[in-house]
């Protein structure tokens, strides 16, 4: 059994942490890791803007400390993986070729350069990248596109992308069954442009057809841009759009400007840029939910401040929160108002994921002030911060509930942001999802009993169907590198089991092969997650140990979950609580990691654990 103290001690050390990340305001920015891929693509846009607009911002800083930070993240292998920490793929490495060439550094690093070729090659070429993605063009086509304008494989190898079916109203987009996902119709349109604009077809009906569309497509696509410039505030969406504009003569366009004043502002010191600026609703709802767990009034109410009293000194992020929900049919993917996305930036698209998350965190912060507060709060956020106040926690709970409800699709799961898109993968439902907006529902089941009652019995027949025969579920948005299929069953089964737990189903057959699969697969030193040197990660061993944690009387089960706790509070003690691994998927196969996961998912695991071995300490922080 594990020493009460030192668990209780370890999760002490663990909260701080976490609450030291807050922002002023009361939330939790986060930081996402630097990326190859993001940097390669960002260098690669505005250096095309600056070779067809000569008279604008000057970059050639930017992009010197650019290729500055990929010279000094290069792998032993010769290619570049999506982050620092990141195993190295022929698609990061071929982004990152045609970025030195577009950039005019290629020759100078020739030796380099042939590192990557070599690379590159050993890993299939052209069709190796198309093997890597499959049916899925959202990403390999981009990835061409940019070798293509760097003059590094003939145009003729970029799939032609219809963009004249951006023309079309957005409710029909789902029936035209589009060769790219839901959120990526900006660069369906710009890269189908540049790809017409360099190699038109020879049909000419055809070719008359694309070019009357070409002025109304584009205007889709400025309907689409938010304030900021950064479409879904990604750096590689928006370069890949900034590159194919300037690549075509259309550096000045008012979608290029903006999208490359958005760049600039996304570089970092270091000369590296991110995948996306933050994920600080997602983050925020993670922390909140985490410092729910261990039961502890006194904590909530005064480390977090969440009592009226204490709002000058600690700001509740409930009101910040509040004013992160989308009020108004969204532009890029016409969502209806009423979800969240994962940051309060203009670029975000709200998402089941996110919505889910921030019901949860409305529940966990239920009763911790008066509304009388929440109001006081709302209106000083509208005062100092411009944010919009959007009323009582009762009203955004209904609107959200009504979202949910609504995106479900009628296999019974939850997709990410739109209803009936299915054709590619991450458009489909989601295990992970559906377990999260499941969880989210039963939450607030008073909002809406009958409806919610349909959806949670829907959703629960989903979640059986598309069990794994092993007992695990492979969740949509988060992947291991380390994983033959590049899946991770760890964090799919724990998300899955975190529903029937919420729901009392444990004992139910899914649930206790889930348990028993996830029990099993420990790595040799008792954590999961385990990379190519057998050392498991903190995100996935906090999964595994708070899932497994729902049924501790089960004696099958009790050696692994002392064995993943005792694992994980030595990685407290040791520090190892604050080192992210590259768990996120952001596109299809885009790697990122990000410094809030490992310790919100570590005081989740570690409060549950409080709660079941120690619960009269529950209550003394």
């Amino acid at each position: 059994m594990i020493d009460p103290a030192r668990l209780r001690d370890a999760w002490n050390r663990a909260r701080r942490d976490l609450l030291a990340q807050r922002d002023a305001d009361g939330h939790w920015i986060g930081e996402l890791a630097a990326s190859a891929l993001a940097t390669a693509t960002a260098t690669s846009a505005l250096a095309l803007v600056a070779r067809h607009a000569p008279a604008g911002a000057d970059d050639a800083p930017l992009l010197r400390r650019g290729l500055e930070w990929l010279l000094r993240h290069v792998n032993p292998d010769g290619g570049w993986g999506d982050t620092d920490r990141s195993l190295s793929n022929i698609a990061t490495t071929m982004l990152v070729r045609a970025a030195f060439t577009l950039c005019g550094a290629a020759e100078a690093r020739a030796d380099l350069m042939a590192r990557a070729d070599r690379y590159i090659q050993a890993q299939g070429g052209i069709p190796g990248l198309r093997r890597r993605y499959g049916a899925d063009k959202t990403f390999a086509v981009p990835i061409l596109a940019h070798a293509a304008l760097a003059g590094r494989v003939p145009w003729r190898e970029v799939d032609p992308l219809p963009f004249e079916l951006a023309c079309f109203p957005r409710s029909m987009f789902r029936f035209l069954r589009l060769p790219v996902v839901s959120y990526a119709v900006p660069a369906l349109v710009a890269i189908g442009q540049a790809r017409f604009f360099h190699s038109p077809p020879a049909n000419p009906i055809a070719r008359l057809a694309r070019r009357m569309a070409l002025e109304r497509s584009l205007r889709v696509v400025e309907s689409m841009q938010p304030a900021s410039g950064g479409f879904l505030e990604a750096v590689p969406l928006t370069s890949f759009v900034v590159m194919s504009l300037a690549g075509t003569g259309r550096a000045d366009h008012a979608i290029a400007q903006r999208g490359a004043a958005f760049l600039r502002q996304s570089a970092r010191a270091d000369g590296g840029w991110p995948i996306d600026t933050n994920l600080a609703t997602w983050n925020t709802t993670l922390a909140v939910n985490a410092l729910a767990r261990g039961d502890c009034p006194d904590f909530r109410s005064t480390e977090m401040g969440l009592s009226p009293s204490s709002l000058d000194a600690a700001p509740s992020p409930l009101p910040w929160l509040l004013s992160c929900q989308h009020r108004r049919r969204h532009p890029f993917t016409g969502a209806a108002p009423g979800g969240w996305g994962w940051t309060d930036l203009d670029g975000a698209v709200p998402d089941a994921d996110d919505t889910a998350g921030a019901l949860l965190a409305i529940d966990a912060l239920r009763g911790t002030m008066s509304t009388l507060a929440v109001d006081m709060q709302t209106e000083v956020n509208e005062h100092v911060h411009g944010k919009r106040g959007h009323g009582a926690q009762a009203s955004a709970v209904r609107s959200g509930v009504r979202w949910l409800l609504d995106v479900q699709n009628a296999d019974g799961g939850w997709p990410t942001f739109c209803r009936g898109w299915g054709k590619l993968p991450f458009d489909r439902s989601g295990t992970d999802l559906t377990a999260h907006a499941l969880r989210a529902l039963g939450a607030h089941r008073r909002a809406a009993p009958a409806a919610i009652d349909r959806a949670v019995a829907q959703g629960f027949a989903f979640l059986a169907r598309t069990q794994r025969h092993d007992g695990a579920w492979t969740p949509l948005w988060f992947g291991n590198q380390h994983d033959p299929a590049k899946e991770n069953p760890i964090y799919g089964t724990a998300r899955v089991l975190a529903a029937y737990r919420a729901f009392g189903r444990l004992d139910a057959a899914p649930a206790r092969r889930g348990l028993a699969w996830l029990s099993a697969h420990a790595g040799a030193d008792c954590g999961w997650g385990g990379n190519l040197n057998d050392r498991s990660g903190v995100e996935e061993t906090a999964l595994a140990v708070e899932a497994l944690l729902g049924a501790p009387d089960d004696p099958l089960l009790q050696v692994a979950i002392q064995k993943g706790l005792a694992w994980l509070v030595a990685a407290v003690e040791s520090g190892r609580h604050r080192e992210a691994a590259p768990i996120g998927l952001y596109f299809a196969r885009l790697w990122y990691y990000e410094r809030t996961y490992p310790l919100a998912l570590t005081v989740s695991a570690l409060g549950r654990a409080v709660e079941v071995f120690c619960p009269t300490d529950a209550s003394t922080p």
